[in-house]
């Protein structure tokens, strides 16, 4: 049997698409078989692993293959993004040795790795497997990748000490200090592999995108024709999106809430699996808020803790009484529900009653919106989202920009206009218009005949 292997990076987000890509692939072409490789880290085995469990159990298409755990210190490191490519690479053994028991009983046509598994190439090398990228963010971020080891030839200075616009095809002016996080300074670890990883991209077979093209035509159009990565060619580009989870089982508390509030009335506030507020932040959002009068349901997770070998353990619930001003949740319980940690947000998009969504801007969230027809505020917090933001903003219209005071506070103030002017203002008028169009768009893109449909059987049949 011909079959597809995936080595996604265990960042859940990246973890969920790819999956995505697997399900859809086994939709349309059931003669392959899907396999994932997971690499799940001992530190952090909570959510990852029930997600694979439910996978397992209702998909059974797609096989797992968990890779053995690799026990490292991750205090040792400066970040997460550090730590996956430490145990993505030291993993290669492990993969070398899964690859060769896929092989005892079929036939593996293409392996597609997520970017930060690069450190796997020289092992597909061994079995002659073409490899394919794919690319969990937009198209837009993709051909800032491409372009970017010309940026850093012609550059000597750090992004974040540049205090001007950068100019690549296909893309709007960026500001510099929005670049993608781990690019912004020159003189670090992550900024070599980062670009090591971009130099990499125009190697492999072909690059599968998260999106869809009426939604980046001109990111699309640069990478196409080939001026993202002017000294070299570029691989083919398939843009199979929107791949998005499927919306639960609706027996959510939030959900039997939202059934009660109006059309179109409540704002949906939630950051991403790891986005995280100081105490400080939280208040502010509540005085917001409440001072905005507009419907609201919020996701709250506890503030990080200042010990540093808390950093990469799971969080406590929060305490919402201590975290919140006094009073507020009393005050507000009439138009306002705060859920704790987590709500199944695509359910949540598409109820009839949620009529905007402040986010952090990661793309899974971003494309969940679109299928939604939601508008959005923009309230990015790391790797690519604040320059997913100017994208969002400046080329697509889909976003207003939360903006944040000296410091990185966004005021109470800030939080009140915003939700307001998203909600029932002039400026969030044309960003609904937009994301109603956007929503069309996506549909067909995914229907047949569209689009990505179209993209997927020319990935197919490269395979």
């Amino acid at each position: 049997m011909a079959t597809i292997v995936l080595y996604p990076c265990p960042a859940m987000g990246h973890l969920i698409s790819m999956v995505e890509l697997g399900k859809l692939i086994t939709k349309h072409y059931p003669s392959f078989s899907i396999v994932v490789l997971t690499l799940i880290p001992s530190f952090n085995t909570g959510t990852t692993a029930d997600y694979v469990r439910h996978i397992s159990a209702t998909f059974p298409t797609i096989t797992f293959h968990h890779l053995p755990d690799i026990p490292i210190d991750p205090l040792q490191f400066p970040s997460m993004e550090a730590i996956i490519f430490e145990l993505i690479r030291l993993s290669n053994p492990n993969v070398d040795r899964a690859l060769q028991s896929i092989s005892l009983s079929s036939n593996i046509t293409a392996f597609v790795i997520d970017p930060f598994c690069m450190p796997v190439i020289p092992v597909a090398a061994n079995f002659n497997l073409p490899v394919y990228y794919f690319f969990a963010s937009g198209a837009c971020c993709l051909a800032q990748f491409l372009y970017m080891p010309t940026l850093d030839k012609t550059t000597t200075e750090s992004f974040k000490d540049m205090h001007t616009l950068i100019h690549s095809p296909g893309l709007p002016p960026i500001p510099s200090s929005d670049m993608i996080g781990p690019l912004l300074d020159r003189t670090t670890i992550h900024y070599s592999a980062f670009v090591a990883t971009c130099d990499l991209f125009p190697k492999s077979a072909g690059i599968i995108i998260n999106t869809f093209e009426s939604l980046e035509p001109k990111a699309i159009k640069a990478i196409n024709e080939g001026v993202c990565v002017p000294d070299g060619p570029t691989p083919p580009i398939y843009c199979v999106g929107p791949l998005v989870a499927s919306g639960g089982d609706g027996l959510d508390e939030c959900l039997n809430w939202l059934d009660l509030q109006p059309s179109g009335s409540v704002v949906y506030l939630c950051f991403g699996s790891l986005g995280l507020f100081s105490s400080e932040q939280l208040k502010e959002i509540a005085t917001g808020l409440e001072m905005s009068g507009v419907r609201f349901l919020w996701v709250v997770r506890s503030p990080p803790s200042n010990k540093e070998e808390d950093r990469f353990l799971p969080l406590p619930d929060p305490d919402l009484d201590v975290l919140l001003p006094e009073g507020f949740l009393q005050r507000t319980r009439d138009r306002g529900l705060v859920v704790k940690k987590w709500a199944p947000q695509v359910a949540v998009l598409n109820h009839k009653s949620v009529g905007g969504f402040v986010t952090h801007c990661g793309w899974n969230s971003v494309l969940e919106a679109i299928c939604a027809g939601v508008p959005m505020v923009g309230w990015p917090l790391y790797a690519e989202q604040r320059f997913n933001r100017v994208v969002l903003r400046d080329e697509m219209k889909l976003v207003l920009p939360m903006d944040e005071s000296e410091g990185g506070l966004v005021t109470a103030m800030e939080v009140e206009k915003r939700v307001r002017e998203l909600m029932d203002g002039e400026e969030g008028k044309v960003v609904r218009e937009v994301a109603k169009a956007r929503k069309e768009e996506a549909a067909m893109a995914v229907s047949d005949g569209g689009s990505s449909r179209v993209a997927l059987s020319k990935l197919v049949a490269s395979w």
